[in-house]
């Protein structure tokens, strides 16, 4: 992140997401603020609290893509969760600190990956060598009854077939190789609630002393050896390094999305389910405001991990929000509503752009979908109209309505004739037209 700017970082995010400017500017600043922390010596540096977000906007404006696209430019752990899958201890629901295990699996995943990238050039040799053992076994060369002339022979015929395998001369070949038995029973431990980890642990304990059982599988040598380099990359990979890292990326650099955080908030003064709600916000405050959190990797500090909750606030506000809660999360944002012009960019403008799918999905059957401008101004101003006439669900309105408009191309496609698809703005309309004038119909297709 040392080279990305707040300003840099608004406009990569730009190329993703259309508009709102103040979330990514808020957010841009709390990703580069991270960078700024590391740089500073002494005991400072721990004082140094992240400053966690709010965005307040309804549904389809982009909160969790500005913080998805975020949490990837940083190479950041990252996770979304629905706050309303949340109950406090003693209800039936998640414990709130699974998200703390969670964010720390992805983080292991994470690091894993690039790990096995480094080793991937050495596992490949020596998958190449345990197929060429398996193709041109040598029973004999430990015997120190073979002569000097026999394994010399022996070393020029092995480098022979190494050539030819190199070249894949042997690609279709079928032959035997030893694979983990993945048929055996599966064990399942149940902690209880608020220790999900406990059950995982005496899992792992049990099946660590367990002999590892393999059976013989018949493959193509091409098939064996992507099998086979990544039971190399395993062995090459150090995990308790690969711990180390995920356990320094998590508590530095982890990203927490917590959607739908207003479902928790209530504004009854505590009857009902406002019970609950409020002591699922009770129990998210430690993880906010930093704690530890036991993993099944070792304990998390939670006290620099960036948290960015979003919410549409309908019923509720954030000032409903416990107030200790409400101190955790300092920068709020209000998300702007999308218009008819932010609908036309969202169509043709970023780099995963509506139009763009759709056109690579029929380009696959070797048809060219072209849109004229006057089409993509006419989906545009229908979903503006729908979101007004019914719920508004923001940018996603235009998926529905770009379904239900290719709906017959995508169904005819590949067909013989014409390879080429021309959506104008009277195509639009005549197709949407019936929909569009029955408010029921609409209801339930757009």
């Amino acid at each position: 992140m040392k080279e990305m700017t707040p300003k840099q970082i608004v406009r990569e995010l730009d190329s993703f997401i259309v508009g709102q400017h103040n979330a990514k500017k808020a957010v841009s600043i709390a990703l580069r603020n991270r960078w700024r922390r590391q740089q500073v010596v002494g005991k400072l540096r721990d004082e140094i609290m992240p400053n966690n977000i709010i965005m307040i906007g309804t549904t389809g404006v982009g909160k969790t893509e500005i913080a998805r696209r975020l949490a990837s430019m940083a190479n950041a752990p990252f996770i979304k969760v629905e706050a309303s899958k949340f109950t406090e201890v003693g209800y039936v629901g998640r414990d709130v600190e699974s998200i703390i295990r969670d964010l720390m699996d992805t983080a292991v995943s994470m690091v894993q990956r690039d790990k096995q990238e480094e080793v991937m050039e050495m596992a490949e040799l020596l998958a190449n060598e345990r197929i060429l053992d398996i193709l041109f076994p040598d029973e004999q060369k430990d015997s120190p009854k073979v002569s000097k002339e026999i394994k010399e022979r022996h070393a020029r015929t092995r480098n022979r077939i190494r050539k030819k395998l190199e070249k894949g001369e042997f690609e279709d070949n079928m032959i035997d190789i030893d694979v983990p038995d993945e048929s055996r029973i599966g064990m399942q431990i149940f902690g209880p609630m608020g220790m999900e980890d406990v059950g995982t642990n005496i899992k792992d304990l049990i099946s660590g002393h367990l002999p590892k059982s393999t059976k013989i599988k018949k493959m193509s040598v091409a098939e064996a050896r992507e099998v086979l380099i990544e039971n190399e990359a395993e062995k090459l990979i150090d995990h308790d390094e690969v711990v180390r890292v995920a356990k320094e990326k998590t508590e530095n650099n982890g990203i927490i999305f917590l959607d739908e955080i207003d479902k928790v908030v209530g504004n009854t003064g505590g009857v009902g389910p406002d019970v609950s709600r409020e002591g699922v916000q009770r129990d998210l405050l430690p993880i906010v405001e930093g704690s530890n959190v036991n993993t099944r990797y070792g304990v998390i500090a939670t006290d620099h991990i960036l948290f960015i909750a979003a919410g549409a606030f309908h019923v509720s506000t954030p000032s409903d929000m416990i107030p200790e809660l409400q101190g955790r999360f300092p920068i709020r944002v209000e998300m702007d509503k999308l218009t008819t012009k932010d609908f036309i960019k969202i169509l043709t403008h970023p780099q995963s752009a509506l139009i763009k799918q759709y056109t690579a999905l029929l380009n696959a059957e070797n048809v060219e979908l072209q849109f004229n401008q006057t089409a993509i101004k006419a989906v545009a101003e229908l979903a503006s109209e729908v979101n007004s006439k019914m719920e508004n669900i923001g940018a996603r309105r235009l998926h529905t309505i770009m379904t239900t408009l290719l709906e017959d191309h995508l169904f005819e496609q590949p067909k013989r004739g014409n390879q080429k698809i021309k959506i104008t703005g009277k195509v639009v309309k005549d197709s949407l037209k019936g929909i569009v004038e029955d408010s029921d119909l609409s209801r339930y297709i757009l």
